[in-house]
């Protein structure tokens, strides 16, 4: 099997877990809403505090993995031209792949540094962005789980070795 098959099944498979990950820290911090208050009380709640860095770290490790680098590969290997962020989203929304307009994917960047940013200033901001990216995680993981249907549906990648035994 040639890189560019092996990548696009590395990359698959690693945004498949990743948004799995993703999902799970999205219930457990969000098993009661995620308030101006709670966010107040991250510096005497360190478990809260982790949890919100892992929900955090997931997001945007997820959207990296899934539009920094999934995404090139698979409209390489679909002979589609590579380009910039935005190009390569709305070529992914002709595709059928991205639902939300491309718009919404880019304003989803932006999150990930107002959760960082404003994690130890502003609980209030802290919260709205917080909530912002919850509500984001489904746009993410329909992503995701767009691609592996279009790629499993034609029949991009070969059976791996789990899946031929």
């Amino acid at each position: 099997m040639d890189n560019a098959r092996e990548r696009l099944r590395f990359l698959l498979e690693t945004v498949l877990l990743e948004a799995q990950h993703l999902k799970d820290t999205d219930q457990r911090l969000f098993a009661q809403a995620f308030t101006t208050e709670r966010a107040g009380t991250l510096r005497s709640e360190p478990l809260l505090a982790e949890r919100l860095d892992a929900f955090s770290a997931r997001f945007a490790r997820l959207q990296d993995t899934a539009g920094d680098k999934l995404l090139p590969v698979l409209l390489d290997s679909l002979g589609e031209p590579v380009g910039s962020v935005l190009d390569n989203l709305d070529r992914a929304a002709r595709l059928g792949l991205l639902v939300q307009p491309s718009e919404d994917w880019l304003a989803a960047r932006a999150l990930r540094n107002r959760m960082v940013h404003e994690y130890i200033r502003n609980p209030a901001l802290l919260a709205q962005a917080v909530n912002e990216a919850h509500r984001v995680v489904p746009m993410l993981t329909s992503f995701v789980d767009a691609c592996q249907a279009y790629v499993a549906a034609r029949q991009l990648l070969p059976p791996g070795p789990a899946e031929e035994a």
